[in-house]
């Protein structure tokens, strides 16, 4: 069987994934994220909104995830909204996408191993 890259799964992460799956890595911004993805443009009091932490700490896991390419702020009038970035998101899915692909293949390849008869001479 040869083994030939498949064109859609990269071979190195993307620059920068250190970075964005460490943001991802945390609760709270992964449920800011949550918010963002169902609610669209958010004011960072309306994201710690029913939240049991400050609008300081709300804005601080934003800019975290701004590092990482995963949202953006802006201002309107004195209201500063924050939104993804769904390029950066979609880059993650597809990251995450090849490794899953090369599991299954990996473990396709071990199952067929197991299971292969064994030739007693």
């Amino acid at each position: 069987m040869s083994r030939r890259a498949d064109p859609r799964s990269p071979r190195r992460p993307p620059p920068g994934s250190a970075d964005l799956f460490a943001a991802l890595g945390n609760e709270t911004r992964l449920r800011l994220v949550r918010r963002l993805s169902s609610g669209g443009p958010s004011s960072i009091a309306r994201l710690a909104a029913g939240s049991p932490i400050t609008r300081q700490a709300v804005t601080k896991h934003l800019e975290v995830l701004a590092r990482a390419g995963l949202a953006r702020g802006s201002r309107r009038g004195r209201e500063h909204l924050w939104q993804l970035e769904p390029d950066r998101i979609e880059e993650a899915q597809r990251w995450l996408e090849a490794i899953s692909a090369r599991w299954d293949r990996a473990l396709e390849r071990l199952r067929a191993a197991v299971e292969e008869p064994v030739d007693e001479a």
